[in-house]
């Protein structure tokens, strides 16, 4: 078996991140929050009173899950051999982290607890978008050589 390709390791890097988030998304959430929030955020995150702060673990927890489920899935994409495939799915993972980043700056900088969070946010996902958008210059320079 010859040295894995690019889209691979992009796929297993993405794959590793997204399982480990969502994993502890799902396991960890207080503590992620106050990591990624600060205490006093993350207090107000969880919600004020017991039926909301049920509702909003189960959310989260389910949001972790679905994180976990994107990961595994991105491992199993990581093995696709076909070229069409690949750049068709990582122009639409650029597209994806792209919404994700203007979603960020329409709504999440409205809040005002999470107001001062979105740039870094922003920035993650425009470096995720970049790592595809790489793939894709490296395989059209692959493809017109």
């Amino acid at each position: 078996m010859g040295p894995p390709s690019l889209f691979s390791v992009i796929c297993i890097l993405h794959s590793l991140v997204t399982t480990t988030c969502g994993s502890l998304i799902m396991f960890y959430l207080n503590e992620i929050s106050v990591l990624g929030h600060g205490s006093e955020t993350a207090r107000k995150l969880l919600g004020s009173t017991p039926h909301d702060q049920l509702l909003i673990q189960v959310s989260d927890s389910f949001a972790g899950l679905l994180l976990f489920v994107i990961g595994f899935l991105l491992f199993m994409v990581a093995f696709v051999k076909d070229k069409d495939f690949q750049s068709f799915f990582a122009k639409g993972c650029v597209l994806l982290h792209v919404s994700m980043a203007v979603w960020r700056v329409g709504f999440e900088r409205r809040l005002e607890d999470l107001a001062w969070d979105w740039p870094r946010q922003v920035a993650g996902d425009l470096a995720l978008a970049l790592s595809w958008v790489f793939f894709l210059v490296y395989s059209w320079r692959e493809k017109y050589d």
